[in-house]
């Protein structure tokens, strides 16, 4: 009897990383490790080591926050023209025509209505994948559109809000929209509606300073960056060091901005609870 054991053999295989098909794994900004895609997707987009939040595409947020088969698309029709010539490296209309074949979206939000938990509800989606969902004509108009409608149907409103802020492209009349969409949701109260914004990574400088902030409930995600200038801004303005956690969703609950950080996997389930709550006063 032999007092060595003979050494295992294994086959290896070089591997080259041009031979892995793309799109299979993803590097999670909050661990470092890598995931599997598959699982995130199934996941909400959310990692199930950390609980980091990837942003969710447009039509699985919709599924998300609506039941199924209920939404139906308003004011889809508007778009966005060039009303001030903009050029640059790329004029606006080549721009919008490059984010509109790369989301299959003609813009940064769509609007609709739809059911959830079995109650009536308007829903807004804003896509920061589109133009950084800056805040543009159109944003401001699908927006206040779905709220004006709203009113007249008497429905609550959920508004997915995302932003880096006011569309460039379009000046002033960007910046006009933080006033239409503020008096649509201010007649939106007195009519003793509910809104409730959600508010993603990142929403930003507008559209925080305006309709992301006017809710009845604040919500927002874990981690979400929420605030009007970045703090890289802040600091070199005030030449002071920031707080651990600055501009935070769970920073600015802590300090009374935020009503509530949930979970994306949770979120419906407490929309409907909020939904109910509003639906008994």
């Amino acid at each position: 009897m032999s007092l060595f054991r003979k050494k295992t053999s294994y086959t290896t295989v070089k591997v080259k990383k041009k031979d892995l098909p793309d799109g299979l794994w993803i590097k999670c900004p909050g661990t470092g490790e890598i995931i599997y895609k598959d699982d995130l997707t199934k996941n909400n987009e959310v990692c199930p080591t950390c609980s980091y939040h990837f942003m969710l595409p447009r039509k699985k947020r919709i599924e998300l926050l609506s039941d199924k088969n209920t939404f139906e698309e308003w004011a889809g029709e508007i778009e966005s023209i060039d009303t001030l010539g903009f050029t640059g490296k790329q004029s606006y209309i080549e721009k919008l025509d490059a984010n509109q074949k790369k989301s299959g979206y003609s813009d940064a939000v769509t609007v609709g209505g739809c059911t959830l938990g079995g109650f009536p509800i308007g829903l807004g989606v804003m896509d920061f994948s589109f133009l950084g969902a800056s805040m543009g004509s159109v944003v401001g108009e699908r927006i206040t559109y779905m709220i004006e409608r709203c009113t007249e149907e008497k429905k609550p409103i959920l508004l997915v809000c995302a932003s880096g802020g006011a569309r460039m492209y379009e000046g002033l009349l960007s910046l006009m929209q933080m006033a239409k969409t503020s008096a649509a949701l201010a007649r939106h109260a007195e009519a003793g509606l509910p809104y409730i914004p959600i508010l993603t990574h990142p929403t930003m400088a507008g559209v925080m300073a305006s309709f992301a902030t006017l809710g009845d409930v604040i919500v927002a995600e874990p981690q979400a960056l929420i605030g009007f200038a970045g703090p890289r801004v802040i600091k070199e303005t005030t030449q002071q060091d920031l707080p651990d956690g600055f501009q935070r969703a769970e920073f600015l609950k802590e300090h009374g901005l935020i009503d509530m950080v949930v979970p994306r996997n949770e979120l419906k389930d407490q929309m409907i609870l909020l939904l109910n709550y509003f639906s008994e006063k």
